[in-house]
């Protein structure tokens, strides 16, 4: 796990040293920096595999020369194949065995290996630069390019310079509280597509990106549920198992939910020691898990750590986040997966985690909400638009909200949208056409949840889950590593019948059987709390101060495409009348705080 830098730009050796120093938490190990013909690599190194010098990058290998951050999980046995066919080896790193096998396979080595990664490998013959991106964009990569000059980067701080705005996308962020892929805030910078690599010729000057992998169209296995519950089980064994290769110590993130504890209960398994186990509590016990997960802890055994945070400590690591997510997020889970990152570093420096989880086994809330409303948003639309008459929605109350959804939304298709993106509801212009690119879940299945989940990966996954997730752990240097997100799990999984996973709202069904084997349902089957903080709460009354302060005209006007009227009055309604707006007042408050941090103000 590292950060890496690439430029053709003529920059300072101090230039580039201070670019690498900008995001230095992503490899403090060492940092490297080499010159091949006009270009600067650049490596921040988080020592997980072969902890020996000879292993630090950039690494060469002949005319190759490569920078790389992640993890290449099955590297033992590529590196048993390339041995066979001739090859030798200096290190035992993952980073040497891309290498060569780039240099055997070349672009066909990325249906060899199973892992998160985004690198870049230049051919010094042929003068072309091939740049990769794991297949369910785990790691990042950004990319800036203008016919001529090109820089690359794990994260966007060292690309900014004097880069302006890119205002659409500060209209799709108040859409969906990120920026998703291939767009980035500012303009001229781009984020390369997971399942896509890129070739720059440098002799043309010419840049091609394609695909290499993507979610297909859903074949469904006829097979027992019986059987596909031993052949996922089987198949999670050996997802968690090769997440536990390192060098150094190891742990598992350990809440009171389904993922998690089926994760970390897999690691006990496997582990020949007792496992480290952490987990996050609350002193509001409407958010805290943490008495669920201790108790997951003393059934399997592990050496189980909880902290329990308040207000204050949420509140400390705000101004981290606007340093460390150097784009605006909007996800307010990252302030306790900060928190949870900064507890583990003191014991470990790789954590397994449950994410990835609710995507393919439907287990997020809004899965019950498509099954509830199917029967509403299957009626005639022109009947639907009668439906949505005040009249009738006062009749349902309060919870008019859903149905009000599910009456207004002409197509099944818009409904599952609606989940993740809030249509302009904060905008003058409210059609931005970023949806586009994330059209793919239309063909691939025809079931409605499959649909959803489909979007799910595609869409929020990558873009609000991984970034959390890699920002969050990278602020404290720790190798977060997800079993969940194994593709070979994601491909399976889509080809399971969606009874198998959720029936009759039990949610994730196979992998609570699963479960069962090791901890009691009974201790496991409690309510979905999900792993967030009551920051509506607080931003009524102790932060009221700090968010009104943030939240002043001067900003709110220098937002473009804003409906600064409209915001007013849902925050007015939130303060004051007990309305919950607090998605849409978080945004523009991390909109603010990113605004200040990179001096847009």
């Amino acid at each position: 796990m590292c950060g890496i830098y690439l430029t053709n730009i003529p920059f300072e050796r101090e230039e580039i040293k201070t670019k690498l120093n900008s995001i230095s938490y992503r490899g403090p190990d060492f940092t490297g920096i080499d010159k091949i013909n006009g270009l600067t690599f650049g490596h921040l190194r988080l020592s997980i595999l072969d902890l020996d010098p000879r292993s630090n990058q950039p690494m060469a290998h002949k005319e190759l020369t490569i920078v790389f951050n992640g993890e290449i999980y099955n590297y033992k046995d590529v590196k048993k194949e390339l041995i066979e066919l001739g090859y030798s080896f200096n290190t035992e790193s993952d980073t040497e065995v891309l290498l060569i096998g780039f240099k055997h396979w070349g672009k066909e080595i990325l249906h060899k290996i199973n892992g998160m990664f985004a690198f870049s490998i230049y051919n010094s013959v042929t003068n072309i630069l091939f740049s990769a991106r794991d297949r369910l964009g785990v790691k990042p990569f950004y990319y800036s390019w203008d016919g001529e000059k090109f820089e690359i980067c794990s994260q966007i701080r060292p690309l900014l310079g004097d880069k302006k705005i890119d205002e659409n996308s500060i209209s799709i962020f108040l859409d969906c509280g990120y920026v998703p892929s291939p767009f980035t805030i500012v303009e001229n910078v781009f984020k390369l597509p997971p399942g896509n690599y890129c070739e720059l010729d440098l002799n043309s000057n010419k840049l091609k990106i394609e695909e290499y992998w993507n979610l297909k169209k859903v074949e469904t296995k006829k097979i027992s549920y019986e059987t596909a519950v031993s052949e996922l089980h089987e198949l999670l064994l050996d997802s968690v198992k090769i997440r536990l290769q390192s060098d150094v110590p190891i742990g598992s993130f350990l809440s009171g939910g389904i993922d998690s504890a089926l994760i970390s209960s897999l690691a006990s398994k496997i582990s020949t020691e007792p496992i480290n186990t952490f987990c996050i509590g609350f002193d509001d016990p409407e958010f805290d898990e943490s008495k669920i997960a201790e108790k997951f802890g003393k059934i399997m055994k592990s050496n189980h750590k909880t902290t329990v945070c308040n207000q204050q400590d949420i509140v400390n690591l705000v101004p981290k986040l606007a340093k460390v997510y150097d784009e605006p997020f909007a996800d307010s889970s990252a302030l306790p997966t900060l928190l949870l990152n900064s507890v583990a570093k003191k014991h470990v420096t790789v954590a397994l985690s449950g994410d990835g989880g609710d995507e393919s086994f439907l287990g997020y809330d809004h899965f019950d909400s498509l099954i509830k409303n199917k029967a509403i948003i299957d009626i005639p639309f022109t009947i639907r638009k009668l439906l949505s008459k005040p009249f009738f929605l006062n009749l349902i109350g309060k919870n008019s909200h859903r149905v009000r959804n599910a009456l207004n939304t002409k197509t099944r298709n818009d409904f599952i949208e609606n989940i993740f993106s809030r249509k302009g509801l904060l905008l003058n212009k409210k059609k931005q056409g970023w949806m586009s690119h994330y059209q793919g879940y239309k063909k691939w299945s025809t079931n409605f949840l499959q649909k959803a989940a489909d979007l799910n990966i595609k869409l929020w996954l990558e873009n609000d889950s991984n970034v959390k997730v890699d920002r969050a752990s990278m602020a404290y240097s720790v190798e977060v590593r997800s079993p969940f997100l194994d593709y070979r799990v994601i491909e399976y999984a889509r080809t399971l019948p969606v009874s198998y996973r959720y029936q009759k709202g039990r949610q994730k069904r196979i992998l609570r059987d699963i479960l069962k084997e090791y901890i009691p349902e009974e201790v496991f089957n409690q309510p979905k709390r999900g792993f967030k903080a009551p920051i509506g709460d607080w931003m009524r009354v102790e932060l009221r101060d700090e968010f009104y302060s943030t939240l002043n005209d001067e900003f709110l006007n220098k937002v473009p495409n804003l409906n600064v009227n409209k915001f007013k009055i849902l925050l007015d309604e939130h303060m004051n009348k007990g309305e919950n707006h607090t998605p849409h007042i978080w945004k523009l408050y991390v909109l603010g705080k990113w605004y200040k941090e990179f001096n847009f103000l």
